[in-house]
């Protein structure tokens, strides 16, 4: 649930609510960094001591273990191993570890990327393809092959993430729809040029079920931000949990040389803070994501009231008689007909947010500052109270669409906290709660900033009152100063 303001001067009700979200961001280079080979547990780990768990690792996991030693990527003096912990599978300290000491060294023949699928079998095939398709083919391909080199990896990958959530009643449910239409759409056209036209490369069938593993694979697990590596995922590497503790990303990871000499490349793991023999080690997956991209990607949410956020969606309306002048100065300071504001708890409004919205609103007698004379200097002006019909109208805008959002939940943010407090929910359903809760109060939170405004609307300085100052016709109390003719 997300709300869409059309914003028209010319009338005070002229505006509407969709169901609508942020677009897709293009998914040829991914932003995010490695999930649990296990199913997650709903919340992130809150602790620096996480320990492994009593229980065996998997044959699995073992067997993947002996490859990497056998291959010389491991030993057992290595810093770290996998183990079975609480959340599923993850990096567990062999001995006391050093803060920002380097735990693992990846060569780059172990990595999966766009040049590991270059380099086989459906390397042509794939040329034409987005990055991440190509490579989520490639895991297809290589999970249905039992003599795939690939094998000991893959069969620790989970069969399923809870990285796709359907969070009823959140703005969550609108943006994993639109993914899932978005997967489909590029199956169906993967389906048709690559898929059916190259069967020989392609003997087995490959469903759409199987095409969403791979890009929830992909979305969960891949890192990203590294030289000349947008899209990678790095086997061992990937099973590093989060940890909501940690509040810095940097060094975690990078890519460099393997020798001062070589040109061949190592990925190096790091972990940002000291370890304790038989302790978890952990890094901090993205200060940014909210509760809600949280849950999506990697299929957990955090306790952090920083984390809760909405997305508000603003537009300048096509049947507003200014449309042209106000797109002109929306796209000359880099934004446009539609613009997307996270509203994030706890802090303040965006600072384009207001400007943006007077822009919309501007109508009547404020009409004068779309004049081309102004063009350079509209948004200086904007970042300032045009007129009181101007803040008016946008106040009453906003508060109607938060009050309309509002309603829209079918529970109160008390009836959310005694289902989190009852501890009976799955984990979905937790994480769909917890958002929902955030969300509420995100919209409260907005809410009550613009009823603030409301009710400051006499205090305020002006256009009019500002431009008088400058000319110097009004006086320190306020009053307009006139001139005795002489």
């Amino acid at each position: 649930m997300s709300i869409l303001l059309s914003v028209s001067p010319s009338s005070s009700s002229s505006f509407a609510f969709f169901s609508c979200t942020k677009p897709l961001q293009t998914l040829s280079s991914f932003t995010y960094k490695p999930l649990l080979a296990l199913k997650n547990k709903p919340f992130s780990i809150t602790s620096l001591h996480s320990t492994a768990s009593s229980t065996s690792p998997p044959p699995q996991l073992q067997t993947f273990w002996q490859w990497l030693c056998d291959q010389g990527v491991v030993s057992a003096k290595s810093p770290v191993r996998p183990a079975t912990v609480t959340e599923g599978l993850g990096l567990v300290a062999q001995r006391d570890i050093g803060k920002n000491e380097v735990v693992l060294e990846i060569p780059k023949k172990f990595w999966i990327n766009p040049d590991a699928v270059a380099a086989s079998e459906i390397g042509n095939v794939c040329s034409g393809l987005k990055p991440w398709i190509s490579v989520a083919l490639f895991l297809i391909r290589e999970k249905k092959r039992e003599d795939s080199l690939w094998r000991v990896y893959l069969d620790i990958l989970p069969e399923s993430t809870d990285s796709t959530v359907f969070c009823a009643g959140t703005q969550l449910l609108s943006t994993t729809l639109g993914v899932k239409k978005y997967v489909q759409n590029e199956f169906l056209k993967l389906e048709e040029e690559i898929l059916l036209p190259h069967k020989e490369l392609f003997p087995f069938p490959i469903t759409l079920d199987d095409f969403s593993w791979a890009f929830g694979i992909l979305k969960s697990r891949a890192f990203s931000r590294l030289r000349g590596q947008n899209l990678v995922l790095i086997p061992l590497a990937d099973l590093i949990n989060h940890s909501s503790k940690i509040t810095t990303e940097e060094y975690a990871y990078e890519i460099k040389g393997a020798g001062l000499f070589s040109r061949d490349l190592l990925f190096s793991l790091r972990t940002p803070v000291a370890v304790k023999a038989g302790e978890q080690v952990l890094i901090q997956y993205d200060l940014n994501k909210s509760n809600a991209e949280l849950a999506l990607d990697y299929g957990f949410i955090e306790s952090k009231s920083d984390r809760n956020a909405y997305t508000l969606t603003l537009e300048i309306s096509e049947s507003d008689p200014f449309f042209g002048d106000k797109l002109d100065v929306a796209e000359s300071n880099g934004m446009g007909e539609t613009a997307y504001f996270d509203i994030v708890l706890g802090c303040p409004l965006p600072p384009t947010m207001l400007p943006y919205l007077r822009l919309a609103a501007l109508g009547g007698t404020d009409a004068f500052l779309l004049e081309s004379i102004f063009r350079n200097t509209i948004w200086d002006h904007l970042n300032l109270p045009i007129s009181p019909a101007n803040e008016e109208l946008i106040g009453r805008v906003v508060r109607d669409a938060c009050k309309s959002a509002l309603s829209g939940y079918h529970t109160t943010i008390e009836e959310d906290e005694k289902l989190l407090e009852g501890g009976n929910l799955d984990s979905k359903l937790r994480i769909a709660v917890g958002i929902r809760a955030g969300e509420k109060r995100v919209l409260q939170q907005i809410d009550g900033i613009f009823k603030e405004r409301e009710l400051e609307l006499d205090e305020l300085e002006y256009y009019q009152e500002r431009r008088l100052k400058d000319l110097g016709l009004v006086g320190e109390q306020g009053d307009i100063i006139f001139w005795e003719p002489k």
